[in-house]
């Protein structure tokens, strides 16, 4: 499912445990950057890292380093 962008809402909104149609709704334009990082933040607080992890998607750079610590750090 990563790998397909649909899909890959969908997940994210699983690993987040928040509801599907939040995956959905980063489909929306301006409405789907708030989304995405509210996303991340529970993504963070379910890999047991702080929230604050998940807004730092927001500096560029930094977005390409986030995900990959968070998907492979204890």
């Amino acid at each position: 499912m990563a790998w397909v962008p649909i899909a890959n809402l969908v997940l994210w909104a699983n690993i987040a445990k928040k509801p599907v149609w939040w995956g959905i709704l980063c489909l929306v334009p301006l409405v789907g950057i708030v989304f995405i990082i509210l996303l991340w933040m529970a993504i963070a607080e379910a890999r047991n890292k702080p929230n604050w992890w998940g807004i730092l998607l927001i500096v560029p750079g930094v977005n390409l380093i986030v995900p990959g610590y968070l998907a492979w750090s204890d």
